[in-house]
């Protein structure tokens, strides 16, 4: 059942990912504004953090990781496009496996658009670097910012719509480059100090904050610890690209656990060098008055020159999601059409790039709503709070499926091909599950009771909303094939074919 082929003559996929491009696609779905962005605005969305990111930001690696040995166990034994979806639809139950994944590829569609939007102000950055200050005034223009931002996106639409080649081709290369430039941001942390930055300040006309000492507080920390969670959501991508992976039992279980190791480390040494250079207060400071990025705040102690090449690295590290991301949505869309939840018009593949053109676009479509909504919402951590709270509710999905695929779905169970011993699986279900029920109500909690302009401004009532439809959507559409007097029980024991 899990076998698999060089070629699918039934989808039209083709098995063109290797090894390195899996990863790449896991890293650069993870690496981007959570490295650059995220470990320091979170002083603007969790008041009170403080000195206590890096603690909270370990914390947030526990679910993740136990969610990643979830996918890889499951990737293994079901190595088909649409990972995710797949994955509860036969292992749990085919609307829990559609809610799932629709809640993810709701979330990332929407980051994706967030993405394209946060990564103008890095150009802007780069603008002043170099002396360009009327360039950069226009880039904070609004229909400026959305028209740049909408333009990255559906270049990098184009690039997955033209095959596999063509995405490594773009990926890889840039993925070497993002490690390059942000490699400044870690020895940067290492050569210079706090002094050195206070010097850097007041020569450029600032003052120091007045230091104070932080308050530690359990829900605080924790709060914090479930948005920077978000850190660790990409490794996902991996399994969505399973119809299209190479020896894909071997390499995608392996994909997933470079890319969150690999992701882990850089993640933490780079946050570590730059809460190492410029003090909490200061990024608390900047963080309620404008939105901040490390390059930003490092500029005060570097040469004008490296200055310029870490934002560069960071726009470079924002830009790489937007490929890798496309490439999960759109294989999603692809796998609900397989099975006849979405219309069939969507499995049509493109006869010459073998890419799935249609998802592809029908999901920049989703994420350019997500680039208008993060202009309108004038707040960026609206469409990360969305992503968070759907991907910790496919985690938890994914670890619920692995305890109980093998009474659901026995002939699928036993062709999971890492961690065979049964008592190994449900210590690592059971974990998640409850790891990942503590995080969701703290993240559900946070959201609920902080004060915003507008109820919809509330991530948890978006993604309630956007979940009662897709349900009734489903329910509909499992009606109609019921009417055609499809074997639902039997399609859904099955793995799609190659």
């Amino acid at each position: 059942m899990a076998d698999t082929k060089t070629a699918s003559s039934s989808t039209g996929l083709v098995r063109q990912l290797g090894l390195l491009g899996l990863t790449a696609t896991g890293i650069c779905s993870m690496l981007g504004a959570s490295i650059n962005v995220v470990p320091f605005m979170i002083q603007r969305n969790v008041p009170g953090i403080g000195p206590y990111v890096l603690p909270a930001f370990l914390l947030a690696a526990v679910p993740a990781v136990l969610a990643a040995f979830a996918y890889s166990l499951l990737s293994s034994a079901m190595p088909r496009a649409g990972g995710s979806y797949l994955y509860a639809s036969r292992g749990l139950h085919p609307y829990l496996g559609f809610v799932a994944s629709f809640s993810q590829w709701f979330g990332l569609s929407i980051v994706i658009g967030v993405i394209a939007y946060v990564v103008v102000p890095f150009f802007r950055d780069i603008a002043l670097g170099v002396g360009w200050s009327d360039l950069a005034a226009s880039l904070e223009v609004g229909w400026v910012r959305i028209s740049l931002a909408v333009s990255l996106l559906w270049t990098f639409a184009l690039v997955n719509i033209r095959g596999a080649k063509s995405y490594e081709r773009t990926l890889i290369p840039l993925m070497f480059l993002m490690f390059g430039l942000g490699a400044i941001v870690i020895v940067a942390g290492f050569w210079f100090d706090p002094t050195d930055f206070s010097t850097g300040l007041q020569q450029a006309g600032g003052t120091m904050p007045t230091e104070s000492e932080a308050i530690f507080e359990w829900p605080t920390f924790l709060a914090a610890a479930a948005l920077l969670f978000s850190s660790f959501i990409g490794f996902d991508s991996i399994a969505q690209a399973g119809g299209e992976a190479k020896n894909p039992n071997r390499n995608l279980p392996l994909a997933i656990a470079l890319a969150i190791t690999v992701v882990g480390c850089f993640y933490f040494l780079f946050t570590l060098s730059v809460y190492r250079i410029v003090p909490w207060q200061f990024v608390a400071q900047e963080a309620m008055q404008q939105d901040i990025s490390a390059p930003g705040l490092l500029r005060y102690v570097l040469p004008a020159g490296l200055a310029v090449a870490i934002v560069a690295g960071a726009a470079i590290a924002l830009i790489n999601d937007l490929p890798a991301m496309l490439l999960s949505v759109s294989r999603l869309m692809f796998a609900w059409a397989e099975d006849g939840i979405f219309p069939k018009r969507i499995t049509v593949v493109h006869p010459v790039w073998r890419t799935p053109h249609v998802a592809l676009l029908l999901s920049g479509g989703m994420a350019t709503v997500g680039i208008l909504g993060s202009h309108f919402a004038g707040d960026f951590f609206l469409g990360i709070d969305i992503m968070v709270t759907s991907m910790m509710v496919n985690f938890l999905l994914m670890c619920l499926t692995l305890i109980t695929i093998t009474s659901v779905n026995p002939a699928i169970a036993n062709n999971i091909r890492i961690a065979k011993n049964r008592r190994v699986q449900l210590a690592l279900g059971w974990g998640g599950t409850i790891v990942l029920i503590g995080f969701l109500v703290i993240h559900i909690r946070k959201d609920l009771v902080s004060e915003v302009e507008a109820w919809y401004f509330h991530s948890t009532y978006i993604w309630l909303i956007v979940m009662l439809l897709a349900s009734v959507f489903f329910f509909i559409r499992w009606s109609n094939l019921k009417r055609k007097n499809i074997d639902l029980h039997q399609q859904f024991l099955n793995l799609p074919p190659e």
